[in-house]
């Protein structure tokens, strides 16, 4: 009883904030809401299996790859899972183009890039 009245409450912000501001404020929030189902879907222990792969290169303090360019590898421990999904997805599509990740990203289905995501989310900054 109490989660339909939160949900129809809900609606009426909704509603109100559609007529005050139109469209844009409901498409924020959607996508506000989506972002947080995003990262709540992943599973840190089945990433944490799955990230073996990406600790050659994201576990190594300061480390530089030599091709196809030189290029400081970023770590990864403490991102946003949200975007660390937005940024293996891109990978996968071909929006971003290091040669070694596209090849990594097209062998990770959304569930493994979600579970990678809330494990290296999980993670303290280094």
């Amino acid at each position: 009883m109490k989660s339909r009245s939160i949900s129809r409450a809900w609606g009426r912000t909704l509603l109100t904030a559609k007529k005050r501001h139109g469209f844009s404020v409901v498409s924020a929030a959607a996508a506000l809401l989506l972002s947080f189902s995003a990262s709540g879907e992943g599973d840190p222990a089945r990433g944490r299996a799955r990230a073996q792969m990406c600790e050659g290169c994201h576990g190594i303090v300061d480390y530089r790859t030599a091709y196809p360019a030189v290029y400081a590898v970023p770590k990864i421990g403490g991102q946003q899972a949200a975007y660390i999904v937005k940024t293996l997805e891109d990978y996968k599509k071909g929006a971003r183009k290091h040669p070694t990740m596209r090849g990594i990203a097209a062998t990770l289905s959304d569930q493994d890039m979600a579970d990678l995501a809330s494990y290296y989310a999980a993670e303290t900054r280094k």
